[in-house]
């Protein structure tokens, strides 16, 4: 029970030290540094966290752990983004644009500090048109086609069909860099093809980031794409509770309207995982995501007190433990969607989009290939929303 209760302790620190809300120093200097170094870790936020504390602190009284994770992810942060703007250049030169999604996108453009930009890889967004000549173009550029999951098939064409490819290089600094090219702007097996934003207006919608070929979203679409994303994450899953810093970083350093983003929320029919990706940073960071902007977007009250209790009890935190049994992550992806019409939907999508994603011809194999999907989104672990 002290246990629990001291890892709470911690974990509450961690959050009020990334918030800098009032009394954070002290409650720093009343936690073992050694218990909060490994939370950090386990948490995926260590520079973060030592950003903090060298700004308050100064570096000359910050410990050596907490400076050295900082210029690590500053580091090799940095060789991402220049190997980004590589890439974005080459593409624009054969007349392909790239936008960088997700943290990538919010460490090139928004957020001043590399270091306190963990991520695990980038992701980028072509138009589907485009998306083989880029592959054939990164291929030629020194990266490798491979899935880090052994669930993904290392195929082109699968790759083309599910929405994406994985692809990894040793960067000059020795450090691998993998890179997921995507059409998909979401690629969830859970999501309603109708339901995701397509990539050629979010593309057209962009813009450039100054002082490189690299684009990125409208802040509205740049919103939809991470809460959609951290939905995909149900939440709770790898990176955990990092994740919502995507949202608190949009909202904070790029200028929403809310009305604009109210629409094309509605319009894709992702109410309840757009509330829940807005209502929980808000509640970790006190993001200021507007009231009437979640009142507009509240599921049922009894979806919402199912949802909270849910997220209460796997916890936002320590991502790497087990969430999920395969039955519950099944039910809670399938609570996502706003009501029982669009789960039907999301399960059993229009012959035109069966057809293209498993390639058969005559509809007299469509129940065959709705019994494949079933299969994939029931026992495939990447499943998603």
């Amino acid at each position: 029970m002290f246990e629990r209760a001291y890892r709470h302790q911690v974990e509450r620190t961690l959050v009020t030290i990334m918030q800098r809300a009032s009394g954070w120093v002290s409650l720093y200097k009343q936690t073992d540094d050694a218990r909060l170094w490994q939370a950090a870790q386990e948490n995926r936020v260590a520079s973060i966290v030592a950003h903090a504390l060298m700004d308050t602190l100064g570096p000359e009284h910050t410990p050596a752990h907490w400076r050295r994770a900082h210029a690590e992810t500053y580091d090799r942060i940095s060789a991402y983004l220049a190997e980004l703007d590589r890439v974005a250049a080459r593409l624009t030169e054969e007349g392909i644009s790239l936008v960088a999604l997700k943290n990538g996108g919010i460490a090139r453009g928004l957020y001043p500090c590399p270091g306190c930009c963990p991520m695990g890889d980038l992701d980028v967004l072509v138009e589907k048109r485009h998306f083989r000549r880029a592959h054939r173009i990164l291929l030629a550029g020194g990266y490798h086609f491979e899935f880090r999951s052994p669930l993904e098939e290392a195929e082109l064409e699968a790759a083309e069909k599910s929405g994406g490819a994985e692809y990894w290089k040793i960067l000059p600094n020795g450090v691998r860099l993998w890179l997921e090219l995507q059409w998909r702007p979401v690629a969830g097996r859970w999501i309603r093809p109708d339901q995701e934003p397509s990539a050629k207006d979010l593309i057209a919608r962009s813009a450039p980031i100054a002082g490189t070929d690299v684009r990125l979203l409208a802040p509205e679409d740049n919103l939809l794409q991470v809460a959609l994303h951290t939905a995909k994450h149900s939440y709770v899953r790898a990176p955990g509770f990092r994740l919502h810093l995507d949202v608190e970083r949009i909202v904070r350093h790029q200028t929403i309207n809310w009305g604009l983003f109210l629409s094309r929320v509605l319009a894709l029919q992702v109410k309840t995982p757009v509330y829940f990706s807005l209502v929980i940073p808000r509640a970790l960071f006190g993001t200021p995501v507007p009231d009437d902007v979640l009142d507009a977007l509240r599921p049922p009250a009894w979806k919402e007190r199912v949802f909270t209790r849910w997220i209460q009890r796997v916890g936002l935190f320590n991502p790497d433990e087990r969430k999920f049994g395969k039955a519950g992550y099944i039910l809670f992806t399938a609570l996502l969607y706003d009501d029982l019409r669009g789960l039907w939907r999301g399960v059993f999508p229009d012959k035109a989009w069966m057809q293209e994603r498993y390639g058969f011809r005559s509809s007299l194999l469509l129940p065959i290939y709705h019994v494949r999907r079933l299969a994939d989104l029931t026992w495939r672990r990447t499943l998603s929303l």
